[in-house]
């Protein structure tokens, strides 16, 4: 039998194919299409099966991370959305937190609202803090609200009331008399998705919830029709935000959940290969051909938040914490106001591209700088199949940077790459300077199309002495969805003094959650044998605002006196103090059911290898720096380069989904798993 992973990114969608009885593995691109992302995954799986013969009917598992949530959030092109709330807060999604990261820039406008304010209706009740019923719910009033949103057109409803994370019974009846009602709305209430405190957060994330979901349940639909003409009987999973693996009914449930989809597969992929590899400390670098996402893994885990933002929204839901900039292969380098040069956040994306892939781009990219400098191949890319025109990429940039700067073609070219090496820098120094990590103790593991390109100058200037590789890089986050495990997160807000009492009470929401978690497990078709559940108390001290995490073995009974010690640990390590007499409070109990997928780390291995005179496949006058000049580079195929041998730059490495650099001053070999481990890194003149 044979498992696929397929990842839908914004220029290129990839697919890895795994036979299960033999452990071998292939590797597949296609090009995406924004207009329907479902396509890219038929017309890749279709080509996947057929360039490799293998029958659809012996596929047992296909599992893909989309961005279709976030581009719907990001292009405003979710459904007509309405809103019930609690009497008096209708206009809590509008005003918000009052937070300024930009102080002093008087053009920052907030992002519309998802729902405009005559389709937030209110309804009178009330619960305290507690979870007691102030003023019951008025169902006369209710119905009455429902009408109007019939007669609005509204495609979508999002019910979230004042405390509903400690009572949900308010929420419960408004959701039930709603699809009664009116079957066709798709409605979410804030304590089926999101039964925690901070109201503005939970409000934000149950609309934006009910906002995608329409079209998230249109693309699934269209998804699994498409896997289904192949002859396949299986149903598609869904990577989503914390890394784990979800089924349709649940996505359909939660699309939300599915906002950093693909790029959480890269760095689950992008751990245990690390690990594998000798590395426990790295830095995650996907750069594919719209943005390059970073995440830091410590200790041999993804870092995970439960606080960020999609297209300026909060959305409160744990997920690994991946920083996303747009910078990538299709970024365009542009001239501003001051005819200083600019790289992104704009891209070209699959349609049209860079220049050089001669599909109609008129405007100059990153990918089009490398094709210039010789880093990109000037002839073909994707084992041939795609063509590259150099002398269009040339006039383009000689148009429009070199000429109006007054520079060769070729200094124009470096400074469109140090601009957006400089900004991937930026993005890496975000997730581990600025919070504590020490980089010249971390790898840096690049992948996506574009990220073994740039690697080992982002490293340099970030002070990281190893750069690892792995194999078909551009495949990263798909072969990452085959390394995911079924997952789903539970949280319950319980905000209390940690006391003997109290700390009873968060071990009885323990249980409750964990018997969620099997239920949830159960309509997974997950063998008891095969499930784990993974627990943590978020706590603060006394008069803080934000918790740390505090991990709870689910098997072992931790004290009260245990968990303070812990505690005290967590924050020290967070912010470099613990406060000895302040009290603790407890907040959020949170348990993520997990269920386990056999992880084919080893079917990865590399096929075969060869000499290095049967690895080189040819010389390019390649360009690594502004003083460098054009220098004669060897090209070797990478799945010929021999294990455990080591070599000195420069050299430029190919493979079907990514091109390597190694610039001159660099050392670099392949391991065992086949990982090219580049070292002696120094910054570029």
């Amino acid at each position: 039998m044979y498992r696929i992973g397929v990842d839908v990114g914004g220029t290129f969608t990839d697919l890895t194919l795994l036979d299960e009885t033999l452990g071998d593995v292939k590797f597949h691109k296609v090009s995406s299409t924004p207009a329907d992302p479902s396509d890219a995954i038929l017309i890749g799986i279709r080509e996947l099966l057929e360039k490799f013969g293998v029958d659809s009917g012996k596929v047992s598992f296909i599992g893909h991370g989309t961005t279709v949530a976030t581009n719907l959030v990001i292009e405003r092109r979710g459904a007509r959305t309405a809103l019930i709330t609690t009497r008096g807060f209708r206009d809590v999604l509008e005003i918000g937190r009052q937070t300024r990261p930009h102080l002093y820039d008087y053009q920052v406008q907030n992002p519309p609202v998802l729902v405009p304010r005559a389709l937030r209706f209110e309804v009178s009740e009330r619960m305290n803090r507690d979870g007691e019923v102030l003023r019951a719910l008025d169902m006369v009033e209710v119905d009455a609200v429902i009408e109007k949103i019939i007669a609005s057109g509204a495609e979508a409803v999002a019910v979230c009331f004042l405390h509903a994370y400690r009572n949900p019974a308010h929420e419960a009846a408004v959701r039930d008399r709603l699809r009664a009602r009116a079957p066709g709305l798709y409605v979410t209430a804030s304590s089926d998705l999101l039964p925690e405190f901070r109201e503005y957060e939970r409000l934000s994330t149950t609309v934006l919830n009910a906002y995608s979901g329409p079209r998230m349940q249109t693309y699934l639909d269209r998804l699994a029709a498409n896997v289904h003409s192949l002859g396949s009987t299986v149903v598609p999973y869904t990577v989503h935000s914390n890394g784990g693996l979800m089924s349709i009914p649940t996505v359909r449930q939660f699309p939300v959940r599915t906002c950093l989809s693909g790029p959480a597969a890269g760095v689950v992929g992008a751990a245990v290969v690390a690990k594998e590899a000798g590395f426990d400390n790295v830095v995650t670098f996907d750069v594919g051909g719209t943005s390059t996402d970073v995440s830091v893994i410590v200790d041999g885990h993804p870092q995970f938040t439960s606080n960020r933002t999609v297209a300026d929204y909060p959305v409160k839901t744990p997920m690994i914490d991946i920083h996303v900039i747009g910078a990538g292969g299709g970024s365009i380098a542009w001239m501003d106001d001051a005819a200083a040069l600019k790289v992104g956040p704009q891209s070209a994306g699959a349609v049209p591209g860079p220049v050089a892939y001669g599909r109609g781009g008129t405007l100059p990219t990153v990918t089009d700088a490398n094709v210039i400098l010789h880093r990109l191949s000037p002839q073909a890319l994707l084992d041939g199949k795609l063509k590259i025109e150099e002398a269009a990429a040339r006039e383009v940039v000689t148009q429009k940077v070199a000429g109006p700067l007054g520079l060769s073609v070729e200094d124009a070219a470096i400074g469109i790459l140090r601009i957006a090496n400089a900004n991937m820098g930026r993005a890496i120094r975000s997730v581990s300077t600025e919070r504590g990590h020490d980089l010249s103790k971390f790898a840096l593991m690049a992948f996506g199309g574009a990220g073994p390109l740039h690697a080992c100058d982002v490293a340099a200037e970030c002070g990281i002495p190893t750069v690892i590789v792995p194999r078909e890089p551009g495949t990263m986050c798909a072969r990452g969805i085959l390394l995911s495990d079924i997952s789903l997160d539970f949280v319950r807000t319980c905000i209390m003094p940690a006391t003997a009492q109290s700390w009873a009470a968060a071990q009885r929401n323990f249980e409750e959650m964990r018997r969620e978690g099997a239920a949830w497990l159960d309509g997974e078709h997950v063998a008891p044998g095969m499930r784990r559940f993974v627990q943590f108390v978020e706590a603060r001290y006394e008069g803080q605002n934000f918790e740390v995490a505090v991990p709870i073995p689910p098997d072992v009974a931790v004290s009260l006196g245990a968990f303070l010690a812990d505690f005290a640990a967590a924050h020290r390590a967070e912010y470099g103090y613990d406060i000895a007499d302040r009290q603790v409070e407890i907040v959020n109990c949170r348990i993520k059911a997990v269920g386990l997928v056999p992880k084919p780390y080893n079917d990865f291995r590399p096929e075969g290898v060869g000499t290095l005179a049967e690895a080189r496949i040819g010389v390019r006058t390649a360009v690594f720096s502004a003083t460098s000049g054009r220098v004669a580079t060897p090209v070797y195929e990478r799945g010929r380069l021999p294990l455990e041998t080591v070599f000195a730059g420069p050299a430029i490495v190919e493979e079907m989904s990514s091109t390597t650099i190694i610039p001159p001053s660099a050392k670099f070999h392949v391991d065992g798993a086949g990982n090219i481990i580049i070292t002696n890194i120094k910054a570029s003149q």
